[in-house]
């Protein structure tokens, strides 16, 4: 595509005015604008054709993933660009899986010139978690006239995923890995809570008594208790519900980035506990699933696949997700549900879907405190609206409290806590989990 630049239309412009000018002052010369401006449009044509010639191979680097909050740097370099001539590189439409709520990826400027190095240069910020697509870019040069712009689309598929900001996450994480971590630079077997045995050692004050084993205490007339080995290759599972009731916010997010920085804080101290761990998202569909990963090596890829996990306002299916997930099990596992529970018939249909997820695996279930609710429900009804305000927060409450307490009583392990503490009160749920040898 061609169009003209700045330059030839100015040009045609005082061509016309001087047309004008000398039509007026000497009339013979009234031809002679004329043949100006059709010798200017013959330029632009010769110029648009040489700019043509130009070939363009540009590339595009962008970051494969970035926190939410961070700076972003998209750097689109050419090859065999048209030296000495003006260029401008345009970023195609910036598509991402982030739903209602805003643009997940603020640019400076989507257009940008090309610097002397052939390169152009985009910068902004990270806004919100999700995965960013660019499908494409627009690029124009001028010919070595400059009267014609050339225009031409280079298809250069990039995509950036903004993931949860991870310092605070990681930095928790080992201190929780490390709060029962023995001093010290000698090499130590994992002695601790499992379910494999390791040895036997003479009883010591403040071991559990049911360690004690009595036949071999009465065979060397001294109490002696059994060491277990702490187990690892356990499967654990985070399973988020991305349905409609998980956009709510809560604070300055949702609850979906809630549970997911919850859950990114577990996974990142199951993986440095030598556990294996797998991630689904779903609403009314499988949305996103992650393979099993292993070793703190592993902890890129979970943050690349929670990126992924978009925003839906969607219902959310429980049996089509959890029997999905059921069946891309091979073996026990802890799946780790994130959910939140508003609709009564959709709990009935979560409830009959766990149901057969516990005769295998072990399920906790995960539900952030609605804070605002509780308020609601107590505060005074100084006024009519606020009476009815209260009396529809307690009967959300009370059908939660329901539900949970029916989850408990089919063997589901439950969680409910504030965001603000949902993270380390989940760690440590996996980790009694894990002392409780119930994997």
């Amino acid at each position: 595509m061609i169009h003209p630049t700045a330059r030839l239309l100015v040009a045609i412009a005082g061509v016309a005015a001087l047309g004008g000018v000398a039509g007026i002052l000497v009339e013979p010369l009234w031809p002679l604008p004329l043949l100006l401006a059709l010798l200017l449009l013959a330029a632009a044509g010769l110029d648009a054709l040489l700019a043509s010639r130009a070939v363009l191979a540009p590339g595009v680097q962008a970051p494969r993933g970035v926190e939410v909050g961070s700076e972003v740097a998209i750097d689109v370099a050419f090859a065999g660009g048209p030296p000495g001539r003006r260029a401008e590189v345009a970023l195609g439409d910036l598509a991402g899986g982030g739903g209602a709520g805003g643009p997940l990826l603020e640019l400076a400027a989507t257009a940008a010139p090309v610097g002397g190095d052939g390169v152009a240069r985009f910068a902004g910020r990270a806004l919100r978690r999700g995965q960013v697509a660019m499908a494409g870019i627009d690029v124009r040069w001028q010919g070595p006239l400059g009267l014609a712009w050339r225009l031409a689309h280079v298809a250069q598929p990039a995509a950036i995923a903004i993931t949860p900001a991870l310092p605070a996450i990681t930095g928790t994480g080992l201190g929780l890995d490390n709060r029962e971590a023995a001093a010290g630079l000698r090499s130590q077997r994992d002695i601790g809570p499992g379910g494999e045995f390791e040895a036997l050692a003479d009883y010591q004050a403040g071991m559990e008594r049911r360690r004690i084993d009595w036949k071999q205490s009465a065979r060397h007339h001294r109490l002696l208790a059994r060491e277990y080995r702490v187990e690892r290759d356990n499967h654990v599972v985070l399973a988020f519900d991305c349905g409609r009731s998980m956009v709510e916010p809560i604070g300055a997010l949702s609850r979906l980035d809630r549970a997911i920085s919850a859950g990114l804080l577990t996974g990142f101290v199951s993986l440095k506990l030598g556990d294996r761990v797998s991630l689904i998202g779903f609403d009314a569909q499988v949305r996103q699933a992650c393979a099993l990963v292993a070793g703190p090596g592993g902890f890129a890829a979970l943050k690349l696949a929670a990126a992924g996990l978009a925003y839906s306002g969607a219902e959310t299916n429980f049996t089509l997700g959890l029997s999905t997930l059921a069946q891309s099990l091979q073996r026990r596992a802890l799946i780790i549900l994130f959910t939140d529970i508003v609709d009564p018939t959709a709990a009935e249909l979560m409830l009959q879907s766990v149901g057969r997820l516990l005769k295998r695996h072990v399920l906790l279930c995960v539900v952030i405190r609605d804070d605002d609710l509780e308020q609601m429900a107590g505060a005074a009804p100084d006024t009519a609206e606020a009476m009815a305000r209260a009396v529809i927060a307690a009967g959300l409450l009370r059908e939660r409290r329901i539900v949970l307490s029916r989850l408990r009583s089919l063997g589901v392990e439950v969680l409910e806590a504030p965001w603000q503490a949902l993270g380390p009160a989940l760690a440590q749920r996996y980790l009694d989990t894990k002392a409780r040898q119930l994997l």
